[in-house]
């Protein structure tokens, strides 16, 4: 599971003014499943499954209310499943495609949206998601989707950013904050869960952070945790081939 949140940069994820650029951008798939007779996929939002692009471009350049030219109005979560995880989540397209609309509105955008500290729901964010079904060079699976998320909650209200630093702040001018750490963990154990996927430790968001980006400890810890998941597992292998042997021996009696 690869979670990403991009915005700021130049470009198509270039954030202080309109959306046009990006959703134009996030539509560069639809001409060509066109062509091929394939199913395009629209944009969707938390109680939508079909939007146009100016409907969301329209929605996300409205909601900027006390935002100054030179802020950021919104930004987009990126969430590439790896292949066995497509696996896992449906045999077909259709059903993969399915079963990940139902991932980012009710575990992705749910915790998005608590981790801001401010008691808000998924439902209380304005976003558009667009799922993408290129292959890789190996032609492999390689569907995801992206997250186009306003500044402004859906109440224009709040603004509400994953780019700060602070963290469950309680005093001070911030309430709250955003723990992206936290928030990529947290949508990658709800993953697990809902689908019951039975991950590698070391395809897992806290052993690769603690590697690249961990104190010497941190690496140390999470290297020996690997090291007692691997002995667990060839444990229980040993004691089926065993049991196995045993099994085919009374058969043969």
């Amino acid at each position: 599971m690869n979670i990403k949140i991009q915005g700021g940069e130049s470009g198509k994820y270039s954030n202080s003014g309109s959306s046009s650029n990006l959703i134009d951008y996030l539509e560069h798939e639809d001409l060509e499943r066109m062509t091929e007779g394939k199913q395009v996929e629209h944009f969707f939002s938390h109680d939508q499954n079909r939007v146009s692009s100016a409907e969301v471009i329209e929605s996300l350049d409205n909601n900027k209310q006390k935002l100054t030219k030179e802020d950021a109005k919104f930004f987009v979560i990126t969430v590439s499943p790896s292949e066995k995880e497509l696996q896992q989540i449906g045999k077909t397209s259709q059903e993969r495609s399915k079963a990940l609309k139902d991932y980012v509105r009710n575990e992705v955008m749910q915790r998005y949206a608590e981790n801001f500290g401010k008691g808000l729901q998924a439902k209380d964010i304005m976003y558009y998601a667009k799922i993408h079904h290129e292959r890789n060079m190996k032609n492999n699976i390689d569907m995801h989707v992206h997250i186009v998320v306003s500044r402004k909650s859906l109440d224009k209200r709040m603004k509400l950013s994953p780019m700060t630093n602070h963290k469950n702040t309680t005093r001070g001018q911030v309430k709250g904050g955003f723990d992206r750490k936290n928030f990529i963990q947290k949508s990658e154990d709800a993953f697990d869960k809902k689908f019951a996927f039975q991950r590698n430790y070391k395809q897992s968001f806290e052993y690769c952070n603690a590697i690249i980006n961990g104190t010497i400890e941190e690496r140390k810890k999470v290297i020996e945790t690997a090291i007692k998941q691997e002995s667990a597992k060839q444990y229980e292998i040993k004691k089926t081939v065993e049991q196995n042997k045993k099994n085919n021996q009374g058969f043969s009696l």
